[in-house]
């Protein structure tokens, strides 16, 4: 038993928290940039600028996308173990709660931010349902290999092409969309915004990227759901010497490919690899170094902060959308593209400060977020206790 329920996994919320910060830093460049179409090492002037972007970069870019999926696959693998002990259809509370995470997801990126994740993982989640009956172990092999096959294949094509191909020819930079988001996010009308930010969406989720997206989410999902079979972070104590193993050597792997563009040069293929191989090894050694922390000081502070966060992370996951947009676009305070990295990563950590300290009150007088409230609600097809007893 603990504070969040009975049961209840703790230092599966403590990922989920850290995975929060690190998604937010990676967000908060696109919440006050234009960074989809723009070169971040050109586009910053300010020396300072340029480290903390280089660091984010390394450190969380790529890398907590794959430890939120590794989650939402483990989570999904409990919810099937739950609903079938107590007799319950789990195929519909599946599909009731895949789709209403659909339906959050296109409220966010439509009337919000054009940056959502929750639309892919809805979508792929119905996809992940159909690989549910497998073995742990056949899980993890089939995700293992669903990552890296098609990731070594494309990194060999994208040598190919940085050979081939004058660099200049395969900028994926756009000046001029990038003027149009800064003039239209800093001065434009709510509709105008709004126009930009399904371009901006259709940007990233359009049909010619749906197969990178698929092999950059979709695995995580099943080593995660192999992880949650053979019950991997509940037997932490007992398989702590492999556990470290594989976060020294997912950690040592992981941030020598992360840092190889600043050692041999920003070209496609090396900035492909960077976060298709180098993010998912962090994330791996993420999740197993918070796992190994919790389980050696179950008691420790800071990683009793970032549970309650977890516990309530779709809530403040959109918390920070709204809060970023409202600070940064014309509805707003319009700052967009008036703050400097180091600006925008100091309203990070004052931000999801202040979420430590909402979360941890919230959870004293709910038993889930507000989200996560309606969420559970339309899962189980019934109001979901509001407040706690």
């Amino acid at each position: 038993m603990n504070s969040f329920g009975k049961n209840r996994i703790i230092s599966l919320d403590m990922m989920r928290g850290f995975a929060i910060l690190g998604i937010f830093l990676v967000n908060m460049l696109s919440f006050h940039s234009p960074i989809l179409y723009i070169d971040p090492l050109s586009w910053w002037e300010n020396p300072l600028d340029k480290v903390i972007y280089s660091v984010i970069d390394v450190v969380a870019q790529g890398s907590f996308y794959p430890l939120f999926s590794l989650l939402f696959g483990y989570g999904l693998v409990l919810l099937h173990q739950t609903t079938t002990k107590r007799g319950e259809s789990f195929y519909l509370i599946a599909s009731r709660r895949l789709a209403m995470l659909l339906a959050i997801g296109m409220i966010h990126a439509v009337f919000i931010w054009h940056g959502d994740i929750l639309i892919n993982y809805a979508l792929l989640g119905f996809l992940f349902l159909l690989f549910l009956r497998l073995s742990g172990k056949t899980m993890l092999i089939t995700g293992g290999l669903l990552w890296l096959i098609p990731n070594i294949v494309l990194s060999l094509l994208f040598f190919a092409l940085t050979l081939l191909v004058p660099g200049e020819e395969m900028s994926i930079y756009d000046p001029v969309m990038a003027k149009q988001s800064v003039e239209i996010y800093q001065q434009g009308s709510y509709m105008e915004i709004l126009k930009q930010r399904l371009t901006d969406w259709y940007a990233v989720n359009n049909l010619d990227n749906s197969f990178l997206m698929l092999f950059s989410i979709f695995p995580f999902f099943l080593i995660g759901g192999g992880m949650a079979k053979l019950r991997w972070f509940e037997r932490v104590k007992e398989l702590r010497k492999s556990m470290l193993t594989a976060f020294s050597l997912f950690f040592t792997l992981g941030l020598l490919i992360k840092i190889s563009p600043y050692v041999i040069g920003h070209h496609l293929a090396f900035e492909y690899i960077q976060d298709s191989f180098g993010g998912p090894m962090l994330a791996f050694a993420f999740a197993f170094g918070v796992a190994l922390w919790a389980e050696k000081s179950p008691d420790n502070k800071l990683l009793g902060a970032l549970a309650p966060v977890g516990k309530t992370s779709i809530s403040n996951y959109l918390l920070q959308s709204v809060v970023s947009v409202l600070l940064f676009y014309a509805f707003g305070f319009g700052l967009y593209n008036k703050v400097s990295v180091l600006t925008g990563t100091v309203f990070v950590f004052i931000i999801y400060g202040l979420q430590i300290l909402l979360s941890s009150y919230w959870l004293k007088h709910h038993p889930y977020g507000p989200v996560e409230w309606v969420w559970r609600s339309v899962t189980y097809n019934h109001k979901q206790p509001w407040k706690r007893e």
